[in-house]
């Protein structure tokens, strides 16, 4: 425990500092919500022509493009902006004396960072398309509980997978940030890969079927159709087992590329400032 204490203390303090922005959470929350409406509508249009073709139930894509708003800050597709400017400010030098290892308060603090920024918004989200929507005559656009007390349960360990694999995802971009200096590359590049290939923008699902056995298995995938499957139960039993072990899988080959790249970066380093 001794051992853990100061990444802990630095992932409390990333928390802590970002919920301060309530502000920039309830503006997140009114446009995710905006734009929870607007897939929804989409979704629904299809389901009235083509409801045959679709791999899983209107209520249950609800349901996703709920939890997937809800959520939405908790997916890596931006770097962390502190990394850049420690390195460009010289403020990385702190970071090499501490006597830590440097890639576990960088991934700690990067957690924090991101759990502080969704945690607010999934709150009010679950609020009002959980509660609300139902109270004001419109059930059938509600965000619906998990499909039964094994889907629930399954879920908890599919969200904490989901949060460590999305911060080893983001610890790779932090390093190229550190590199080169320049987020905006990274971050051009990084959002379309996660927004498409987790199945933000689409269930992975209602891609077409040749496609599917490698979306299916690639890392991006635990970030959003893993875990959401198994909410409302089109993962159940060994398949979901399955999508928690590819999920854990990942998460421990991306950390180890990614200490491996940070060992080579830090090697490399040249702090601006000072």
């Amino acid at each position: 425990m001794q051992a853990i204490r100061p990444y802990l203390a630095a992932f409390r303090a990333r928390f802590q500092l970002m919920l301060q922005y309530r502000a920039a959470a309830l503006a997140g929350f009114a446009t995710q919500c905006w734009w929870g409406a607007i897939k929804i509508m989409v979704l629904a249009a299809f389901y009235g022509v083509h409801a045959a073709a679709a791999p899983i139930s209107l209520a249950d894509a609800i349901t996703y493009v709920w939890l997937g708003q809800a959520l939405l800050a908790l997916l890596p597709w931006v770097a962390d902006p502190e990394i850049g400017q420690a390195v460009r400010t010289g403020g990385v030098g702190y970071d090499r004396l501490r006597p830590l290892d440097a890639y576990g308060y960088w991934y700690a603090r990067t957690l924090g960072w991101m759990l502080a920024r969704a945690a607010p918004r999934a709150a009010l989200m679950a609020l009002a398309a959980g509660f609300v929507l139902p109270l004001v005559g419109l059930g059938d656009w509600a965000w619906r509980p998990p499909s039964g007390i094994a889907a629930a349960l399954l879920f908890i360990p599919a969200f904490v997978l989901m949060a460590a694999l999305a911060a080893a995802v983001l610890m790779l971009a932090n390093i190229i940030v550190a590199a080169s200096l320049n987020e905006r590359g990274v971050n051009a590049v990084l959002t379309p890969l996660v927004i498409v290939f987790s199945g933000s923008l689409l269930p992975l699902d209602f891609f077409p079927d040749a496609l599917r056995p490698f979306l299916h298995v690639q890392p991006f995938a635990g970030l959003v159709d893993i875990p959401f499957r198994i909410y409302f139960a089109d993962l159940r039993g060994v398949a979901a087992l399955q999508g928690l072990a590819l999920q854990a899988g990942w998460t421990l080959v991306l950390i180890s590329l990614g200490r491996l790249a940070m060992e080579r970066m830090m090697r490399r380093l040249e702090m601006q400032g000072g």
